[in-house]
């Protein structure tokens, strides 16, 4: 391993100005070894590069189909392993189903369903309800007179509601679906087999119900299929896509929902000039995605073949790995203060950041996301102008998973 390889932290995983801000300075991209990881990648910081990087053909997700095999260490296998050692096999196949890690052809079967399925119509339908579902889940947290946590009993608990009404999880389900997506992507680990195992199972159960009696959800349109000339979606795949939308349609929403109302608490003058100007959420939501950029590092990528990228020269099979924190933060694209968080931002072109990806791998579920926040941030901190941080801002509790950043366990607030 190179001596001028860095070993990256969490703290510094997180931190948008840090290291970031060397590594975009140098000619080549850096080596490093993301935390508790081993294999050295190369580092993509700059926006223009990491934007390049997701859209460039000889830089594949499936390190199987790089020409020749890949020879060395894999550090998203690493990852996989760090994550959900232990996993039985029957189970963990689901996990390798994941969208992220198929390219071309591949990921465009798979997804086109979904994309279909995932319509603009479907999504605006779900305003009313999840304005409706936040308002209940705030009254009751306000009516106990105590301190609540916005992650627990807030926003897991809504994003579960509106997943699972886009999917079509019957309502009264949906208390165990939220446990086991806990267990499987939250917890202290001792669960995460476990809630695997239920959610997979109840998947599977789901899909056959809906085979059976078709309604107008999701699930049903999947398993209706697409087009005529196209190949159908397997069993297992179906259910690898079902599991998919609903673990990453929970856990990463509802973290950044906590780490968004957390900002505005750590900049008072921009939650004043919100609560002021609340026609200003338009801006304040993309604004609060590129700040947080919740998934701080992307996928692995591979080389399929020797050539120069960023300045670098690539060899086959090297790993290389999109930091979108640092492309977010980066001053060549926001100016002189990108750290700065700004609700009054404006963007030139398209969502502005980088958070939900770019290309073709853009986050499907990009516009649920958008409408959920602005609601969010309406009704728990517009329309209630006394909500506030319950404890001290140290306090507060994080923990980290491999090859990341900390995020919230909970956070405490006064309604």
């Amino acid at each position: 391993m190179s001596e001028n390889t860095v070993h990256l932290t969490p703290e510094l995983v997180e931190n948008p100005v840090g290291a970031y801000a060397g590594f975009r300075a140098q000619a080549e991209l850096p080596r490093v070894v993301l935390p508790e990881l081993r294999t050295p990648v190369r580092l993509v910081t700059r926006y223009a590069d990491v934007k390049a990087a997701l859209t460039e053909p000889r830089l594949i997700r499936d390190r199987s189909k790089v020409p020749g095999g890949a020879e060395g260490s894999d550090p998203q296998a690493e990852l996989a392993e760090a994550a959900f050692e232990g996993f039985p096999a029957e189970y963990a196949k689901y996990l390798t189903g994941h969208l992220a890690l198929f390219d071309g052809e591949d990921h465009a079967r798979r997804r086109a369903p979904l994309t279909r399925a995932f319509t603009a119509r479907r999504i605006a339908a779900l305003r009313s309800f999840v304005e409706r579902s936040a308002g209940e889940l705030i009254r009751e947290l306000a009516a106990k007179g105590e301190a609540a946590d916005l992650l627990g009993e807030f926003a897991y608990p809504l994003t579960t509601s509106v997943i699972c009404e886009l999917v079509g999880v019957d309502e009264d389900d949906r208390p165990r679906v939220c446990a086991w997506i806990r267990d499987f992507a939250y917890g202290d680990g001792s669960g995460m087999t476990d809630g695997l195992i239920g959610i997979v199972e109840y998947v599977r159960e789901l899909v056959a119900r809906r085979r059976a009696e078709p309604t107008e959800d999701l699930i049903s349109a999947l398993v209706r299929g697409g087009r005529e000339d196209e190949h159908a979606l397997t069993e297992d795949e179906l259910v690898s896509v079902v599991f998919l939308l609903i673990s990453t349609g929970i856990t990463p929403p509802a973290l950044f929902l906590a780490h968004a109302v957390l900002a505005l608490f750590d900049h008072p003058d921009q939650l004043a000039a919100l609560r002021a100007e609340p026609e200003l959420l338009g801006r304040a939501v993309p604004e609060l995605l590129r700040y947080i950029t919740l998934v701080r590092i992307g996928a692995s990528l591979y080389a399929t073949e020797d050539f120069e990228f960023a300045g670098t020269a690539l060899k086959k099979g090297e790993t290389v790995t999109v930091a979108l924190l640092a492309a977010n933060h980066d001053p060549q694209e926001y100016g002189d203060a990108p750290e700065r968080l700004d609700i009054a931002r404006e963007f030139s072109r398209g969502d502005g950041h980088l958070a939900f990806g770019h290309g073709a791998h853009y986050c499907l579920g990009a516009a649920l996301g958008r409408l959920v926040t602005s609601v969010v941030l309406d009704q728990v901190l517009v329309r209630r102008p006394d909500t506030a941080l319950a404890v001290g801002r140290d306090e507060l509790e994080f923990g980290h998973w491999p090859a990341d950043g900390f995020h919230l366990l909970r956070l405490p607030v006064r309604f």
